[in-house]
């Protein structure tokens, strides 16, 4: 557990979060504080859950003397040289309340600015098949990778892709040589299913106010992308979610999909949490599926960190490194020579 948390900041914190590197730092040393920590469930990302479950507390009105240091929860927060104490006093007063959220919630982190790297994915997948795309997100969590055709996009130019006049503009840079495949406007969308162990109803201000905290203090751009996507989520009435496995459900699932379309399964940071056999019965489904439909699995974390599209067109499989991503989506690399996805069928 010390070693989680030294990672931790070591390796996620830096650019993203100079707070949670500095209470990182502190938590590897405090063995009682470690000890509320051995709650998370395996599988879940343990300071993620233990940083989540305190900001969720605090959220709701708790701890006064420690949200004041909290960037986004007070307009100037006090210097976090001095902040440690206060937080180790507040989890160990409050540790039957975390342990509690710690055993019954997950990190379903929806990362709305990842739709930056998918829209060009998308874009590719609707040139070459030139179908309409039916989407079926594993581990949808709230659904909001879902409507990554309802957001509008720049990516450091004047120009700009997807929907015009969108509540939700994505900002993203784009490294390296090679420029991604963008269209002008969204490709056409024909189903939505997000399939999770649980789903999170932004609806409900009690899930709502999960996804909040699972947001990286001072990660205000983050919070105001969250908020406007969950608006447009609200006005959605085609999306259709189903809570268990979507490794297993998956079959189920695409027999309810239009004949017209080409199937679109995806997931991102994802796939850490899955169990080896369960990827395992993913990847077969999706073979039995692609002899009989076109599908594209798009995905990170099965065995890299990097962006994969995985096609099945016409019974023929094609395998394509799509992108180097930042974990939040702040830039990517695009890997794909002359931008574009080619598959030959």
């Amino acid at each position: 557990m010390v070693n989680v948390f030294r990672h931790f900041a070591e390796r996620e914190c830096p650019g993203s979060s100079v707070f949670y590197e500095y209470l990182s730092r502190h938590i590897a040393d405090d063995e009682e504080v470690l000890q509320v920590a051995t709650f998370v469930p395996a599988g879940q990302p343990v300071p993620n859950m233990l940083f989540g479950a305190v900001q969720y507390l605090l959220l709701q009105g708790e701890g006064p003397e420690l949200r004041v240091y909290y960037p986004g929860l007070v307009e100037h927060p006090k210097e976090m040289s001095s902040c440690y104490p206060h937080f180790r006093s507040f989890v160990l007063k409050h540790q039957a309340d975390i342990i509690g959220i710690l055993e019954s919630k997950r990190v379903q982190t929806n990362e709305v600015r990842r739709c930056a790297y998918l829209y060009p994915v998308f874009c590719s997948i609707y040139d070459k098949v030139r179908k309409p795309l039916a989407l079926v997100e594993l581990g949808t969590s709230a659904g909001l990778q879902l409507l990554w055709d309802q957001y509008c996009y720049s990516y450091g130019d004047a120009e700009s892709y997807g929907l015009a006049g969108s509540k939700v503009h994505i900002t993203s840079e784009i490294r390296g040589s090679r420029t991604p495949f963008l269209l002008a406007s969204s490709p056409p969308v024909v189903y939505r299913m997000g399939i999770d162990l649980h789903v999170n109803d932004v609806r409900n201000p009690e899930h709502l106010l999960w996804l909040r905290s699972l947001i990286w203090p001072g990660n205000h751009d983050r919070v105001s992308m969250l908020e406007h996507a969950a608006e447009v989520l609200k006005q959605q009435t085609g999306i259709q979610f189903r809570e268990g496995d979507g490794t297993a459900l998956l079959p189920e699932i695409v027999r309810g999909i239009p004949e017209e379309a080409v199937i679109c399964v995806f997931h991102t940071h994802v796939a850490n949490q899955i169990p080896e056999a369960s990827k395992q019965k993913l990847l077969h489904h999706l073979n039995e599926i692609g002899s009989v439909r076109d599908i594209v699995h798009v995905y990170n974390n099965m065995e890299d960190e990097h962006l994969h599209a995985d096609y099945i067109l016409g019974g023929v499989p094609s395998q394509f490194t799509v992108a180097r991503t930042d974990g939040h989506a702040r830039w990517f690399e695009w890997l794909l020579q002359g931008g574009n996805i080619t598959v030959s069928v």
